[in-house]
């Protein structure tokens, strides 16, 4: 029994590519969605469904995580009702394993030939992306792995010595539009310019992400060595747009250079000086 943890980004994306070039079978292959994952992630596993569908390959199963009723439960929903924001902001990383890990083990404990596999004494292969930067990554989890004593782990962009680059060239040889980066659209470990991406291309799901900072305030909670404010830590999501805004109005109204008016990108004063965070 083998089954791709897949992620919804570059890495597992190019190591199903991979798989299937080296005739190594597919039995599933398991996203689990925590309910806030940015809209181009949801928009890729469509087409990716398809290009699995023409190759005789399973589609993606989604899996999310579900309370004692069976009914779904939603990062989103859990941040507002608890008055706090997602794990990561405070140093603990309750998110992957409540809302990635738990539903993809609790799928799996479930499912048919898994338990037939166990029952006869057998392990379910599980392949994850890792790539061949991140040999770390399995450093830290060889002990846990060597016990585990369900699955035996893969991890085959490592094996073949696939780093960033070759899994961009594996997806773009397969006529694949690139995926993109997968996390929740109020993940606190985005960047400022995926925040400011968010409020330009997605103004509903930017004000959502505000929503769960004002209602976190409800309940004081400190970090080391700052307290923690909002999505950004020590600042908000709502902080930096508003100042971002006023900042660049102030500029286009005073500092306009000659031969720059029509000139967007860069800086929020239009100049392309590339000074802009990556």
């Amino acid at each position: 029994m083998n089954i791709i943890s897949f992620g919804g980004g570059t890495n597992s994306t190019a190591m199903i590519i991979g798989i299937h070039q080296r005739g190594i079978p597919i039995d599933m292959i398991v996203f689990a969605d925590t309910g806030g994952e940015k809209p181009h992630t949801y928009e890729f596993i469509e087409t990716l469904n398809i290009y699995l569908a023409a190759r005789g390959l399973p589609e993606i199963t989604v899996v999310r995580k579900v309370d004692e009723n069976g009914d779904v439960m939603t990062l989103e929903d859990h941040c507002q009702k608890y008055n706090r924001l997602p794990g990561v902001a405070y140093g603990i990383s309750d998110c992957a394993v409540c809302y990635k890990i738990g539903p993809q083990e609790k799928f799996c404990n479930n499912h048919p030939e898994c338990k037939a596999a166990w029952k006869n004494g057998e392990k379910v292969n599980k392949f994850i992306g890792y790539d061949a930067g991140e040999g770390r990554r399995i450093n830290k989890r060889a002990e846990r792995d060597a016990a585990d004593k369900k699955y035996t782990y893969h991890y085959p962009l490592i094996d073949w010595g696939w780093g960033r680059d070759e899994c961009v060239a594996a997806i773009q040889s397969e006529g694949l539009p690139l995926p993109g980066k997968s996390s929740c659209f109020f993940c606190p470990n985005n960047r400022k310019p995926e925040i400011q991406a968010l409020w330009e291309n997605h103004p509903d799901l930017f004000d959502r992400a505000v929503a769960i900072e004002h209602n976190a305030r409800k309940q004081k909670r400190s970090g080391k060595p700052t307290v923690i404010i909002g999505l950004g830590r020590e600042w908000t999501w709502e902080s930096y747009r508003d100042t971002y805004l006023h900042n660049a109005a102030f500029l286009a109204d005073h500092f306009v250079l000659p031969g720059f008016e029509d000139i967007t990108g860069g800086c929020c004063c239009g100049m392309p000086c590339g000074c802009n965070e990556e």
